[in-house]
């Protein structure tokens, strides 16, 4: 098997020979970072420039220079480092700076008015998704398709307040649609669901003859300290004259069960968004339990399998004989990492599949 090749571009220019590095992907995380260190660095690197990594050929991060570092020793041995994240730390750093009322406006609406000023981000490429089992597609609508109707439906949501970051207004606002915000390799804003069917991309094996093994490492985490067994979200709306109510507040809520839990404890909270958001808001609250109640961690040689990247947003089928496991999980979070003391390596997270947090 050909040895992994990392590549990055920037400021017109490729750097293919690192010391180490440390390249992360996760789902549920706002911001990928990336670490590179660099013997005897011969390019000029900035923190604030633009930048793309590229693993085996394949783009895996478009972001941002956040910091540069450099040392050396009394040999006179100079090595940089430079630390980033993608595209999304730009959305999680960028804060609002004025009141703005939001009442009415479409998700669609939403965003572009929130992304206007942030640099780097393509508007244009928007992706909401058509279903819930992880398609995506741009913004044409399709007439048979209820999730992109209700996605681009006028919404009630108050104001946005200055200090607030994009981010922040932007996941608050999904997670209330039962959906989640996240970005692709290429830098793609996503508003969606975690992929849920469909046939498995990956394989882990981990026999115990150690036949077909491509496993170095592997854990299981099962823990329910934050999990419940029901989830209740109950909001208040004002009422609307043109719906034949006065303004007197109307009470909505939304319950969601886990039929899993080995036990009664109940979850209660408060969301006053509009009257579908308690339901979809329970389910999402629900379904983030249950992601962090159950994980998968596995590390495994080299960055690909089959000629393909590991990616997140993926199926990987897992038959480890050790811990007891054979089925089918979703790949969440991906680091791939260079060192000394590991050679080359990538990191899996896995947990149950199509969940939103």
């Amino acid at each position: 098997m050909p040895p992994d090749n990392v590549a990055l571009e920037i400021a017109g220019q490729r750097i293919e020979r690192f010391a180490s590095y440390s390249v992360e992907a996760d789902l549920y995380t706002a911001d990928d970072a990336f670490s590179l260190e660099l013997a005897a660095p011969a390019l000029k690197i900035t923190p604030g420039q633009w930048c793309k990594l590229y693993v085996n050929g394949e783009k895996e991060l478009t972001g941002i220079i956040d910091k540069r570092s450099r040392k050396y020793d009394k040999g006179g041995s100079l090595t940089m480092r430079i630390e980033g994240r993608d595209l999304m730390g730009l959305l999680v750093d960028s804060c609002c700076e004025q009141f703005v009322s939001v009442q009415g406006k479409k998700l669609s609406e939403l965003a572009a008015m929130l992304l206007k000023t942030v640099p780097f981000i393509n508007r244009k490429q928007i992706q909401y998704q058509e279903n819930i089992v992880g398609k995506l597609k741009g913004k044409k609508k399709a007439v048979d398709t209820p999730m992109i109707g209700f996605l681009d439906t006028p919404q009630k949501i108050s104001q946005i307040e200055p200090g607030m970051t994009v981010f922040e207004v932007l996941r608050t606002y999904s997670a209330s649609r039962g959906l989640m915000f996240f970005a692709l390799p290429d830098g793609t804003l996503v508003f969606g669901r975690p992929k849920a069917k469909g046939e498995p991309v990956f394989t882990l094996t981990c026999t115990k003859s150690g036949v077909g093994n491509n496993v170095l490492e592997g854990e299981e985490i099962d823990d329910i300290s934050k999990r419940y067994s029901k989830v209740t979200v109950i909001g208040q709306q004002q009422g609307q004259d043109d719906m034949g109510t006065d303004a007197t507040k109307i009470t909505t809520k939304g319950v969601v069960a886990d039929k899993e839990f080995p036990f009664y404890k109940p979850f209660v909270t408060r969301d006053n968004n509009d009257s579908q958001s308690p339901a979809l808001h329970a389910r999402f609250l629900m379904e983030q339990q249950r992601h962090h109640g159950y994980q998968l961690h596995y590390k495994v040689q080299g960055h690909s399998q089959n000629g393909k990247n590991w990616q997140i947003n993926e199926l990987c089928r897992v038959r480890d004989e050790v811990l007891g496991i054979d089925g089918v999980y979703l790949i969440y979070g991906r680091t791939m990492e260079r060192s000394k003391q590991d050679g080359t390596i990538t990191r899996l997270k896995l947990g149950p599949p199509g969940l939103v947090q």
